[in-house]
Protein backbone atom coordinates (compact mmCIF):
# COMPACT_ATOMS: atom_id res chain seq x y z
CA UNK A 1 0.00 0.00 0.00
CA UNK A 2 3.06 2.45 0.78
CA UNK A 3 5.66 0.66 -1.51
CA UNK A 4 5.58 3.73 -3.92
CA UNK A 5 6.32 6.47 -0.80
CA UNK A 6 9.28 7.90 0.12
CA UNK A 7 11.09 5.70 3.31
CA UNK A 8 10.27 7.82 6.23
CA UNK A 9 6.38 8.18 4.79
CA UNK A 10 6.27 4.47 4.76
CA UNK A 11 7.92 4.25 8.28
CA UNK A 12 5.11 6.56 9.89
CA UNK A 13 2.39 4.88 8.25
CA UNK A 14 4.14 1.53 9.73
CA UNK A 15 3.28 2.79 12.89
CA UNK A 16 0.01 3.87 11.81
CA UNK A 17 -1.18 0.78 10.47
CA UNK A 18 -0.86 -0.45 14.07
CA UNK A 19 -4.44 0.89 15.14
CA UNK A 20 -7.11 -1.05 14.85
CA UNK A 21 -10.35 0.42 17.65
CA UNK A 22 -9.61 3.72 17.20
CA UNK A 23 -9.95 5.97 13.44
CA UNK A 24 -7.41 7.93 12.25
CA UNK A 25 -7.12 10.30 8.58
CA UNK A 26 -3.54 11.13 7.36
CA UNK A 27 -3.77 14.01 4.19
CA UNK A 28 -0.09 14.42 3.40
CA UNK A 29 1.03 17.33 1.76
CA UNK A 30 0.08 16.24 -1.65
CA UNK A 31 -3.36 15.71 -0.53
CA UNK A 32 -3.56 12.18 -0.82
CA UNK A 33 -5.54 10.48 2.23
CA UNK A 34 -4.67 7.04 4.15
CA UNK A 35 -7.31 6.02 6.34
CA UNK A 36 -6.26 3.85 9.64
CA UNK A 37 -8.13 1.69 12.17
CA UNK A 38 -11.95 1.12 12.14
CA UNK A 39 -13.49 4.62 10.02
CA UNK A 40 -16.60 3.68 12.27
CA UNK A 41 -14.71 4.55 15.92
CA UNK A 42 -15.98 7.44 17.26
CA UNK A 43 -14.11 10.77 17.79
CA UNK A 44 -11.90 10.04 14.95
CA UNK A 45 -8.84 12.12 14.49
CA UNK A 46 -7.68 13.85 11.51
CA UNK A 47 -4.21 14.30 10.78
CA UNK A 48 -2.49 16.58 8.59
CA UNK A 49 0.72 16.92 7.64
CA UNK A 50 1.89 19.86 5.92
CA UNK A 51 5.12 19.52 5.72
CA UNK A 52 6.89 16.60 4.40
CA UNK A 53 10.05 16.99 6.59
CA UNK A 54 7.59 15.92 8.97
CA UNK A 55 8.82 12.40 8.14
CA UNK A 56 12.60 12.35 7.80
CA UNK A 57 12.21 14.27 10.95
CA UNK A 58 10.03 11.48 13.11
CA UNK A 59 12.35 8.47 10.84
CA UNK A 60 15.54 9.98 12.37
CA UNK A 61 14.42 11.41 15.77
CA UNK A 62 11.10 9.59 16.65
CA UNK A 63 8.89 11.23 19.00
CA UNK A 64 11.48 13.91 19.67
CA UNK A 65 10.97 14.63 15.99
CA UNK A 66 7.17 14.44 15.66
CA UNK A 67 7.21 16.77 18.64
CA UNK A 68 9.64 19.51 16.61
CA UNK A 69 7.62 18.68 13.56
CA UNK A 70 4.50 20.18 15.66
CA UNK A 71 6.73 23.51 17.02
CA UNK A 72 7.78 24.29 13.42
CA UNK A 73 3.94 23.77 12.19
CA UNK A 74 4.60 21.38 9.80
CA UNK A 75 1.47 19.28 10.99
CA UNK A 76 -1.73 19.57 13.26
CA UNK A 77 -5.07 17.76 13.73
CA UNK A 78 -7.87 19.34 11.88
CA UNK A 79 -9.88 20.32 15.31
CA UNK A 80 -6.81 21.14 17.37
CA UNK A 81 -7.54 17.87 19.11
CA UNK A 82 -3.76 17.23 20.24
CA UNK A 83 -4.43 15.08 23.08
CA UNK A 84 -6.93 12.94 21.03
CA UNK A 85 -4.03 11.90 18.42
CA UNK A 86 -1.95 11.79 21.87
CA UNK A 87 -4.15 9.16 23.52
CA UNK A 88 -4.97 7.29 20.29
CA UNK A 89 -1.34 6.98 20.00
CA UNK A 90 -1.22 5.37 23.49
CA UNK A 91 -4.08 3.46 23.43
CA UNK A 92 -2.95 1.55 19.83
CA UNK A 93 0.47 1.28 21.53
CA UNK A 94 2.12 3.15 18.53
CA UNK A 95 4.51 5.28 21.21
CA UNK A 96 5.73 1.64 22.31
CA UNK A 97 6.60 0.57 18.77
CA UNK A 98 8.35 3.53 17.79
CA UNK A 99 10.96 3.14 20.77
CA UNK A 100 11.78 -0.42 19.75
CA UNK A 101 14.21 0.79 17.16
CA UNK A 102 15.57 4.09 17.60
CA UNK A 103 17.84 5.57 15.35
CA UNK A 104 21.75 6.32 16.40
CA UNK A 105 21.02 9.80 15.80
CA UNK A 106 18.53 9.88 18.10
CA UNK A 107 20.93 8.24 20.99
CA UNK A 108 23.48 10.57 20.33
CA UNK A 109 20.72 13.51 20.24
CA UNK A 110 19.51 11.85 23.85
CA UNK A 111 22.37 11.25 25.83
CA UNK A 112 24.03 14.77 24.70
CA UNK A 113 21.14 16.52 26.52
CA UNK A 114 21.36 13.70 29.70
CA UNK A 115 25.39 14.34 29.94
CA UNK A 116 24.39 18.32 30.07
CA UNK A 117 21.63 18.60 32.67
CA UNK A 118 22.57 15.80 34.79
CA UNK A 119 20.91 16.77 38.51
CA UNK A 120 23.35 14.80 40.67
CA UNK A 121 25.27 18.19 40.42
CA UNK A 122 24.51 21.63 41.60
CA UNK A 123 25.25 23.47 39.19
CA UNK A 124 22.65 21.28 36.78
CA UNK A 125 19.84 21.78 39.28
CA UNK A 126 19.51 25.29 38.92
CA UNK A 127 19.90 25.53 35.45
CA UNK A 128 17.82 22.77 34.86
CA UNK A 129 14.90 24.47 37.44
CA UNK A 130 15.06 28.09 35.55
CA UNK A 131 14.62 26.65 32.30
CA UNK A 132 11.49 25.51 33.25
CA UNK A 133 10.02 27.77 36.36
CA UNK A 134 12.13 31.32 35.62
CA UNK A 135 10.14 31.30 31.96
CA UNK A 136 8.46 34.54 34.31
CA UNK A 137 5.75 35.01 36.35
CA UNK A 138 3.84 37.17 34.08
CA UNK A 139 3.87 33.81 31.83
CA UNK A 140 2.24 31.64 34.73
CA UNK A 141 -0.34 33.76 35.65
CA UNK A 142 -2.18 33.38 32.45
CA UNK A 143 -3.07 29.74 32.63
CA UNK A 144 -2.92 29.14 36.88
CA UNK A 145 -5.65 30.14 39.29
CA UNK A 146 -5.27 32.52 41.81
CA UNK A 147 -3.56 30.43 43.83
CA UNK A 148 -0.83 29.99 41.94
CA UNK A 149 -0.57 26.63 42.14
CA UNK A 150 1.85 24.68 39.27
CA UNK A 151 1.00 20.58 40.41
CA UNK A 152 -2.06 18.18 40.39
CA UNK A 153 -4.80 19.79 41.91
CA UNK A 154 -7.81 17.15 43.48
CA UNK A 155 -11.35 17.20 42.28
CA UNK A 156 -14.09 15.89 44.74
CA UNK A 157 -17.04 17.62 42.44
CA UNK A 158 -17.17 17.73 38.93
CA UNK A 159 -18.43 21.45 39.23
CA UNK A 160 -15.22 22.35 41.30
CA UNK A 161 -13.34 25.24 40.09
CA UNK A 162 -10.01 24.76 39.30
CA UNK A 163 -8.80 27.10 42.41
CA UNK A 164 -11.29 24.47 44.07
CA UNK A 165 -9.06 21.32 43.23
CA UNK A 166 -6.40 23.31 44.33
CA UNK A 167 -7.34 23.83 47.96
CA UNK A 168 -8.75 20.71 48.04
CA UNK A 169 -5.44 19.16 47.43
CA UNK A 170 -3.49 21.66 49.68
CA UNK A 171 -6.52 20.69 52.27
CA UNK A 172 -5.50 16.66 51.58
CA UNK A 173 -2.39 17.38 52.40
CA UNK A 174 -2.43 19.19 55.50
CA UNK A 175 -5.39 16.17 56.72
CA UNK A 176 -2.98 13.75 55.33
CA UNK A 177 0.17 15.21 57.81
CA UNK A 178 -2.11 15.87 60.51
CA UNK A 179 -0.92 19.51 60.95
CA UNK A 180 -1.42 21.07 64.24
CA UNK A 181 -1.43 24.77 65.62
CA UNK A 182 2.83 25.52 66.25
CA UNK A 183 4.36 22.81 64.35
CA UNK A 184 7.09 23.20 61.80
CA UNK A 185 6.90 22.30 58.12
CA UNK A 186 9.42 22.09 55.43
CA UNK A 187 8.39 22.54 51.73
CA UNK A 188 11.00 21.42 49.47
CA UNK A 189 10.38 22.31 46.04
CA UNK A 190 7.41 25.64 47.29
CA UNK A 191 6.85 26.71 44.17
CA UNK A 192 4.92 30.23 44.85
CA UNK A 193 4.22 29.34 48.57
CA UNK A 194 0.78 27.85 48.05
CA UNK A 195 1.30 24.98 50.30
CA UNK A 196 2.73 26.77 52.96
CA UNK A 197 0.83 30.06 52.77
CA UNK A 198 -2.56 27.63 52.94
CA UNK A 199 -0.94 25.36 56.16
CA UNK A 200 -0.09 28.85 58.21
CA UNK A 201 -3.43 30.38 57.41
CA UNK A 202 -5.72 27.57 57.95
CA UNK A 203 -3.41 24.94 60.65
CA UNK A 204 -1.21 27.69 62.09
CA UNK A 205 2.10 26.04 61.47
CA UNK A 206 5.28 27.80 60.63
CA UNK A 207 7.49 26.87 57.84
CA UNK A 208 10.15 27.10 55.84
CA UNK A 209 10.00 26.57 51.62
CA UNK A 210 12.99 26.63 49.65
CA UNK A 211 13.17 26.16 45.68
CA UNK A 212 15.91 27.28 43.08
CA UNK A 213 13.35 29.72 40.75
CA UNK A 214 14.37 33.35 41.79
CA UNK A 215 10.95 34.28 39.92
CA UNK A 216 9.16 32.12 41.72
CA UNK A 217 10.92 33.15 45.28
CA UNK A 218 10.40 36.67 44.65
CA UNK A 219 6.54 36.40 44.20
CA UNK A 220 6.26 33.64 46.90
CA UNK A 221 7.90 36.18 48.96
CA UNK A 222 5.96 39.18 48.38
CA UNK A 223 2.43 36.95 48.66
CA UNK A 224 3.77 36.11 52.16
CA UNK A 225 4.14 39.62 53.07
CA UNK A 226 0.78 40.86 51.73
CA UNK A 227 -0.92 38.15 53.94
CA UNK A 228 0.92 39.06 56.96
CA UNK A 229 2.53 35.77 57.21
CA UNK A 230 6.21 37.19 57.50
CA UNK A 231 7.13 36.35 60.92
CA UNK A 232 5.69 32.76 60.49
CA UNK A 233 6.71 31.45 57.10
CA UNK A 234 9.85 32.46 54.82
CA UNK A 235 11.36 30.97 51.69
CA UNK A 236 14.70 30.49 50.52
CA UNK A 237 16.13 30.16 47.02
CA UNK A 238 18.69 26.82 48.10
CA UNK A 239 19.19 23.04 46.97
CA UNK A 240 17.54 20.65 49.01
CA UNK A 241 20.80 19.26 49.54
CA UNK A 242 22.16 22.73 51.48
CA UNK A 243 19.37 23.33 53.80
CA UNK A 244 19.60 22.38 57.60
CA UNK A 245 17.55 22.11 60.48
CA UNK A 246 14.45 20.13 61.86
CA UNK A 247 10.93 20.64 61.50
CA UNK A 248 7.87 18.52 62.53
CA UNK A 249 6.48 17.78 59.23
CA UNK A 250 7.97 17.53 55.91
CA UNK A 251 5.79 17.74 52.39
CA UNK A 252 7.45 17.63 48.70
CA UNK A 253 5.01 18.62 45.86
CA UNK A 254 5.30 18.20 42.35
CA UNK A 255 9.70 18.78 42.53
CA UNK A 256 10.83 14.83 43.18
CA UNK A 257 10.45 14.22 39.32
CA UNK A 258 13.45 17.08 39.35
CA UNK A 259 16.01 15.02 41.63
CA UNK A 260 17.66 12.52 38.85
CA UNK A 261 17.91 8.91 39.79
CA UNK A 262 21.30 9.47 41.34
CA UNK A 263 20.05 11.19 43.88
CA UNK A 264 17.06 9.33 45.11
CA UNK A 265 18.88 8.28 47.87
CA UNK A 266 20.22 11.55 49.09
CA UNK A 267 16.61 13.10 48.78
CA UNK A 268 15.10 10.24 51.09
CA UNK A 269 18.17 10.69 53.58
CA UNK A 270 17.42 14.68 53.93
CA UNK A 271 13.97 13.96 54.18
CA UNK A 272 14.59 12.15 57.35
CA UNK A 273 17.14 14.32 58.72
CA UNK A 274 14.91 17.34 58.40
CA UNK A 275 12.08 15.55 60.51
CA UNK A 276 12.50 15.26 64.04
CA UNK A 277 11.78 11.90 65.78
CA UNK A 278 8.82 10.36 64.75
CA UNK A 279 8.09 13.26 62.42
CA UNK A 280 5.55 12.56 59.33
CA UNK A 281 6.20 13.58 55.52
CA UNK A 282 4.65 13.47 52.60
CA UNK A 283 6.14 13.24 49.32
CA UNK A 284 3.72 13.88 46.18
CA UNK A 285 5.59 13.44 42.66
CA UNK A 286 4.85 12.26 39.25
CA UNK A 287 5.66 8.77 38.30
CA UNK A 288 5.54 6.18 35.50
CA UNK A 289 4.72 2.25 34.71
CA UNK A 290 6.87 3.29 31.28
CA UNK A 291 11.02 2.13 31.12
CA UNK A 292 10.77 5.96 29.06
CA UNK A 293 11.58 8.00 32.52
CA UNK A 294 11.57 11.56 30.74
CA UNK A 295 10.91 11.59 26.92
CA UNK A 296 13.54 13.16 24.49
CA UNK A 297 11.21 15.52 23.29
CA UNK A 298 10.28 16.67 26.55
CA UNK A 299 13.85 15.97 28.07
CA UNK A 300 14.96 19.27 25.55
CA UNK A 301 12.20 21.45 26.13
CA UNK A 302 10.08 21.29 28.99
CA UNK A 303 12.18 19.77 31.72
CA UNK A 304 15.48 19.42 31.10
CA UNK A 305 17.14 16.73 33.72
CA UNK A 306 13.96 15.45 34.64
CA UNK A 307 13.64 11.77 35.93
CA UNK A 308 10.16 9.80 36.76
CA UNK A 309 10.49 6.89 39.09
CA UNK A 310 8.40 4.12 39.74
CA UNK A 311 6.31 3.45 42.14
CA UNK A 312 8.59 0.27 43.94
CA UNK A 313 11.42 2.89 43.78
CA UNK A 314 10.00 5.32 46.13
CA UNK A 315 8.83 2.95 48.50
CA UNK A 316 12.00 1.13 48.52
CA UNK A 317 14.31 4.41 49.16
CA UNK A 318 11.45 5.76 51.92
CA UNK A 319 12.09 2.22 53.71
CA UNK A 320 16.24 2.65 53.07
CA UNK A 321 15.95 6.18 54.68
CA UNK A 322 14.09 4.35 57.32
CA UNK A 323 10.90 6.03 56.71
CA UNK A 324 7.62 3.60 57.25
CA UNK A 325 5.16 4.02 53.94
CA UNK A 326 1.85 4.76 56.01
CA UNK A 327 -0.32 5.52 52.71
CA UNK A 328 -0.39 5.91 49.56
CA UNK A 329 -2.58 7.37 46.89
CA UNK A 330 -2.72 7.71 42.95
CA UNK A 331 -4.39 11.18 41.88
CA UNK A 332 -3.79 10.24 38.15
CA UNK A 333 -7.16 11.47 36.58
CA UNK A 334 -6.88 14.56 39.02
CA UNK A 335 -3.81 15.45 37.05
CA UNK A 336 -6.16 14.64 33.87
CA UNK A 337 -8.45 17.15 34.61
CA UNK A 338 -6.16 19.49 36.06
CA UNK A 339 -3.63 19.81 32.52
CA UNK A 340 -7.18 20.14 30.70
CA UNK A 341 -8.02 23.03 33.35
CA UNK A 342 -4.71 24.71 32.37
CA UNK A 343 -5.00 24.21 28.64
CA UNK A 344 -8.54 26.08 28.71
CA UNK A 345 -7.03 29.04 30.36
CA UNK A 346 -3.91 29.06 27.91
CA UNK A 347 -5.98 28.32 25.13
CA UNK A 348 -8.22 31.75 26.38
CA UNK A 349 -5.22 33.64 27.20
CA UNK A 350 -2.75 32.99 24.22
CA UNK A 351 -2.91 36.46 22.88
CA UNK A 352 -1.98 38.07 26.04
CA UNK A 353 0.66 35.56 26.61
CA UNK A 354 1.75 36.13 22.86
CA UNK A 355 1.84 40.11 23.61
CA UNK A 356 4.10 39.68 26.68
CA UNK A 357 7.61 39.50 25.01
CA UNK A 358 8.99 38.14 21.71
CA UNK A 359 9.97 34.98 23.34
CA UNK A 360 6.50 33.95 23.76
CA UNK A 361 6.28 33.51 19.31
CA UNK A 362 4.42 31.38 17.38
CA UNK A 363 7.11 28.06 18.14
CA UNK A 364 7.16 28.52 21.95
CA UNK A 365 3.32 28.57 22.03
CA UNK A 366 2.99 25.38 19.84
CA UNK A 367 5.44 23.86 21.83
CA UNK A 368 3.86 24.75 25.28
CA UNK A 369 0.41 24.11 24.13
CA UNK A 370 2.17 20.47 22.63
CA UNK A 371 3.45 19.92 26.42
CA UNK A 372 0.07 20.75 28.09
CA UNK A 373 -1.78 18.24 25.52
CA UNK A 374 0.83 15.43 25.85
CA UNK A 375 1.02 15.88 29.64
CA UNK A 376 -2.95 15.47 29.60
CA UNK A 377 -2.79 12.46 27.13
CA UNK A 378 -0.42 10.85 29.18
CA UNK A 379 -2.28 10.90 32.41
CA UNK A 380 -5.60 9.92 30.72
CA UNK A 381 -4.23 6.60 28.56
CA UNK A 382 -0.71 6.68 28.94
CA UNK A 383 1.90 5.05 32.01
CA UNK A 384 1.75 8.58 33.91
CA UNK A 385 0.59 8.28 37.78
CA UNK A 386 0.87 10.66 40.29
CA UNK A 387 1.67 9.53 44.01
CA UNK A 388 1.00 11.09 47.22
CA UNK A 389 3.41 8.87 49.99
CA UNK A 390 2.42 9.42 53.29
CA UNK A 391 5.84 8.26 55.31
CA UNK A 392 6.61 8.37 59.51
CA UNK A 393 10.74 8.95 60.88
CA UNK A 394 10.89 5.85 62.31
CA UNK A 395 9.24 2.36 62.64
CA UNK A 396 7.01 3.48 65.28
CA UNK A 397 3.07 4.05 63.96
CA UNK A 398 1.97 7.45 65.42
CA UNK A 399 -1.19 8.60 63.35
CA UNK A 400 -4.03 6.70 65.43
CA UNK A 401 -6.61 5.25 62.93
CA UNK A 402 -7.55 7.39 60.81
CA UNK A 403 -10.86 7.06 58.54
CA UNK A 404 -11.02 8.75 55.74
CA UNK A 405 -8.87 11.90 53.94
CA UNK A 406 -9.63 14.33 51.77
CA UNK A 407 -13.10 15.69 53.51
CA UNK A 408 -14.63 18.72 52.18
CA UNK A 409 -13.02 22.32 52.99
CA UNK A 410 -15.70 23.16 55.45
CA UNK A 411 -15.03 27.05 56.62
CA UNK A 412 -11.90 27.90 54.72
CA UNK A 413 -13.25 25.74 50.98
CA UNK A 414 -12.48 28.14 47.75
CA UNK A 415 -14.88 31.12 47.81
CA UNK A 416 -17.63 29.82 45.64
CA UNK A 417 -21.12 28.91 45.66
CA UNK A 418 -21.17 25.19 45.90
CA UNK A 419 -17.63 24.98 43.84
CA UNK A 420 -19.20 26.54 41.21
CA UNK A 421 -18.18 30.68 40.69
CA UNK A 422 -15.60 31.59 37.12
CA UNK A 423 -12.40 30.31 37.28
CA UNK A 424 -10.06 33.07 38.75
CA UNK A 425 -7.14 33.72 37.37
CA UNK A 426 -3.95 34.71 39.52
CA UNK A 427 -3.99 38.46 40.72
CA UNK A 428 -1.63 40.51 38.23
CA UNK A 429 1.77 41.12 38.89
CA UNK A 430 2.47 43.93 41.68
CA UNK A 431 -1.40 44.89 41.91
Amino acid sequence: MFKNLPSGERYLYGLFSLIENGSLTVTNPNGQVFEFGNSAAPNPIKLNIRNPKTYDRVLSFGSLGFGEAYMEGWWDEENNDVVGLLELFHREKVYEKAREKPSLALIVKVLAQRLSTVPTNLKNSRKNVQHHYDLGNDFYQYFLDSTWTYSCGYQQHPSDSLETMQLQKYELICQKLGLKPGESLVDVGCGWGGMLIYAAEHYGITGTGITLSIEQAKLAQQRIAEKGLGDRIKIEITDYRELTGKFDKFVSVGMFEHVGKGSFTTFMEKARDFLKPDGIGLLHTIATESDERNGPWGEKYIYPGGYLPKLYELTTELSQANLMVAHCENLKPHYAETLHRWTDNFLKNKDEISALSDVYDERFMRMWYLYLQSCEASFNTGSLQVYQLLFINGREWNLGRPTSFGTPLKAHRAASTNGTSPEKQPEPIGS
